[in-house]
């Protein structure tokens, strides 16, 4: 059998743990609209639903979730390519959306956000009045 050395390997592994754990790791997203809703996906695979933080300050959705190594804290390491550490993101939500009513639900390594677009926000049909209910003002 032939194995193919790489002397930078070591090197190249040892550079990306110090240069991750330094910076919070990439939460890919979706987002769109569905009818009178506002849906945001979030991949999170291998989170523990309790790791979770969601909170909404001035229209600021900050999102917060912890992975852990799932090997024990004395084995071997072999192969690390799995992000472990905290994952973040923040979101600018518009004043159109009703942040009081945020429903959040993880299934699948995916959380799904769904927030609702403001009563106050929605289209709305103005009945336009006839000429003829008017009065005269110089009778």
């Amino acid at each position: 059998m032939l194995m193919r050395t790489d002397p930078f390997r070591e090197l190249d592994r040892l550079a990306q743990q110090v240069f991750t754990a330094a910076r919070p790791a990439a939460m890919p997203m979706d987002a769109y609209r569905a009818g009178d809703d506002f849906v945001v996906h979030f991949d999170l695979p291998g989170i523990d639903p309790e790791s979770i933080e969601l909170d909404v300050e001035r229209n600021v959705l900050n999102v917060r979730a912890e992975r852990t190594s799932p090997a024990p804290e004395d084995a071997e390491v072999l192969v690390a390519e799995r992000p472990t550490g905290t994952f973040t993101r923040q979101l600018f939500l518009g004043d159109t959306l009703d942040t009081d009513r945020i429903d959040a639900s993880y299934d699948a390594g995916v959380l799904t956000l769904r927030i609702p677009v403001a009563e106050a926000a929605k289209p709305r049909r103005i009945q336009v009045s006839g000429g003829g209910d008017r009065k005269q003002l110089n009778s």
